[in-house]
């Protein structure tokens, strides 16, 4: 009887659970009154995986090709993740891999992520993770426009303004966690130009030419 209970009673509170927090949702989506959207950007990953057999000296002018063309038909750019997902760490293999993906501007990432399935031996595989964003819900006409007695925020505030933001960055990615930086501000780049100019020796240090007036 008394784990029977116990049952019951944690039943009751799931259930409890579940419809609070089911109220709370459909208070937000339905009366917001504060000025933050509640449809926000949301980033979804996808990876692209290209298994290359190799050798001791890396790869061949085969495999090559069909890693040059497999990026090429990716269109891989800025923002997309190339790394490499292998059993024994080749180092030539690895210059391979980085050289072709240099050409489209990527350096290739340190650690790769999970995918299905395995690597065989003497192969390597190739990772793309690409990241898009999209906001889901938008655009939303579910309010009705015109006279609002309780004054709420309309259902599509922040649409517009959310999904622009979406299709525009240029890494997805950056929506989560923001650009890294270099180390190299605007204040540096000014003052080394500035010292420039003020290390620059006068036009005048020679002094002034000599001009006769008499033409000679």
């Amino acid at each position: 009887m008394t784990i029977s209970f116990k049952r019951a009673a944690s039943s009751a509170l799931a259930i409890s659970l579940a419809f609070g927090l089911a109220a709370c949702e459909g208070g937000i989506q339905g009366n917001n009154y504060s000025l933050n959207s509640v449809h926000q950007p949301v980033v979804e990953r996808s990876n692209y995986v290209l298994d290359l057999r190799t050798s001791p000296a890396g790869l061949d002018a085969m495999e090559e090709s069909r890693l040059n063309d497999w990026f090429d038909m990716l269109d891989l750019g800025y923002g997309d993740r190339v790394a490499i997902d292998t059993a024994v760490t080749n180092p030539a293999v690895m210059e391979d891999v980085a050289a072709i993906a240099g050409r489209y501007g990527i350096l290739v990432a340190d650690g790769a992520p999970v995918t299905q399935g395995y690597v065989d031996p003497g192969s390597v595989r190739v990772v793309v993770t690409r990241s898009t964003a999209s906001v889901p819900g938008c655009p939303d006409w579910s309010g009705s426009y015109g006279f609002d007695r309780g004054n709420h925020t309309s259902a599509g505030f922040g649409c517009a303004v959310n999904s622009n933001i979406a299709a525009m960055v240029a890494n997805p990615e950056h929506l989560l966690e923001g650009a890294e930086g270099t180390g190299e501000t605007v204040v540096m780049s000014s003052n080394r130009a500035i010292e420039t100019f003020r290390d620059q020796q006068p036009t005048g240090a020679a002094g002034l030419p000599q001009v006769s007036s008499s033409g000679e």
